[in-house]
């Protein structure tokens, strides 16, 4: 093994995958348009981790983080979403809501936004749990 493999120049830092989020978007032909996604770097992570953390109090005064989980995931998606581009304000606009987190929630259906959240933990590595990690460590 070579430690080469590790350097920065030899690894895939982004990937970026499309994901048909929902068939009700749909081009000139009639086919459905795919969204891309990209998975998020870890440093990325803590600054959505951090932006969705607020401080409550605790026992004897003490303040205490508490993440909202629901804040974080919409964070996670919106940030993981390269197209469409959940920035353009003419598409906010067209939607009436301001910010990208309640853009996808505005235009996907329930079942969209959770199939879509469901597609960013995977892209993003959430999605294995440890007995996997495991076997695959053990192979």
């Amino acid at each position: 093994m070579s430690l080469q493999a590790f350097f920065a120049h030899n690894v895939q830092l982004e990937t970026i995958e499309e994901f048909a989020v929902s068939d009700r978007f749909k081009d000139d032909n009639g086919a459905t348009i795919p969204w891309k996604l990209r998975t998020l770097s870890e440093e990325e992570n803590e600054e959505i981790r951090k932006a969705s953390t607020q401080y409550v109090k605790g026992k004897g005064g003490q303040r205490l983080p508490e993440t909202k989980p629901e804040v974080y995931m919409a964070k996670i998606a919106a940030a993981s979403v390269v197209y469409p581009d959940l920035k353009n304000a003419e598409l906010q606009n067209s939607y009436n809501v301001h910010g990208a987190e309640a853009l996808l929630k505005k235009m996907l259906l329930a079942g969209e936004y959770a199939a879509l959240l469901g597609k960013v933990q995977e892209l993003n590595g959430f999605d294995r749990d440890m007995e996997e990690l495991v076997e695959e460590v053990k192979n």
